[in-house]
């Protein structure tokens, strides 16, 4: 197939458009700037220019549509722009370009109202109860594309729980970052357990929603290692792999929260250069457990994670070591 990606510039769709083009098919990437890979074409523009969407999808047979805007904070028009208009211009676009499969890269978080996920499958995306802004304009986003689904026209929604990996600049960066300055803590105890998904296996997920698209349309999936942790044990196994202390203090996560709430008022009068330390989200992340029924995932997709924790911790390390 001609499959187009979106946001193929960032650390997950770097690794899916370069999944997708060793399966075979031909790669178009489409984002604000290069994306990197090797052996596809690059399209820059952006999800809300329509002119720039329109030349993308050009003989496109499926898109593959990762492009958001991913913060913890920032301007809610932004993100609604980014995430619900762009959303809905490249399913326009792709539908009227002829394009017969649409994978959206959403987030279990559309379908998290802050309480432990312990066993459950792909809850409904629930826009009204998604705790702020980015989660709530995904699940308007997925439930708009999964309403999109029709005969010629096979939409599936992907959600893959924290993705990680050697190179990410967002998760693992931040939390080494933060536990080199001495600035992580662990929320109560740090004993609630979570899913996450390794850069690979969170990439080849997609790519066999892609390949099944027209036997599990409709639908959405959960995508994660099925190894749970406790988040101490998860965040001491990064802190290690990158040669630093792993976090020792703690903080209770109702004074987290209400911290966080704080933090995220006092960043929407002034925006901080980076992401804030804390918002009400994150805290609530860090203090309950997320852990997912993998079963109808991996049965539907016809897939199986291959990277174990253990060995993505490992080239982690590598990559650290390489760097010093």
């Amino acid at each position: 197939m001609r499959v187009l990606v979106t946001g193929a510039s960032g650390f997950l769709g770097r690794a899916v458009a370069a999944q997708v083009a060793a399966a075979g098919h031909s790669v178009r990437t489409f984002q604000r700037r290069p994306s990197g890979v090797a052996g596809v074409e690059d399209v820059h523009g952006s999800v809300t220019v329509r002119a720039d969407v329109d030349r993308a999808v050009r003989n496109i047979d499926a898109v593959v549509h990762l492009a958001a805007k991913v913060s913890m904070a920032g301007d809610p028009a932004e993100f609604r722009q980014v995430n619900v208009g762009g959303t809905r211009a490249m399913l326009a676009a792709a539908q009227a370009a002829g394009a017969s499969r649409f994978v959206f890269v959403s987030s279990p978080s559309v379908a998290h109202s802050g309480s432990s996920i312990m066993g459950d499958d792909a809850l409904p995306a629930d826009p009204l109860r998604a705790r702020g802004d980015y989660a709530r304009t995904k699940a308007v986003a997925e439930l708009m594309a999964l309403a999109s689904d029709a005969p010629g026209f096979s939409v599936v929604a992907v959600r893959p729980h924290l993705v990680w990996g050697p190179g990410d600049t967002q998760l693992i960066a931040r939390i080494v970052d933060r536990a080199r300055r001495g600035r992580l803590p662990l929320l109560d105890h740090g004993a609630a357990m979570i899913d996450t998904t390794f850069v690979d296996n969170a990439a080849s997920a997609i790519g066999a929603a892609l390949e099944r698209a027209d036997a599990v349309h409709g639908q959405a999936f959960v995508v994660t290692n099925g190894e749970p942790r406790p988040v101490s044990e998860l965040l001491a196994a990064i802190c290690t792999a990158a040669g630093v202390a792993a976090p020792r203090w703690r903080v209770p996560a109702a004074v987290a929260r209400g911290g966080g709430s704080l933090v995220e008022a006092l960043w929407r009068v002034r925006p901080g250069a980076d992401e804030p330390p804390m918002t009400r989200f994150l805290a609530e992340q860090m203090s309950t457990a997320h852990w997912f029924d993998q079963r109808r995932t991996r049965a539907h997709l016809q897939w199986a994670p291959t990277v174990t924790l253990e060995e993505g911790f490992r080239r982690l390390a590598a990559s650290y070591r390489r760097r010093s």
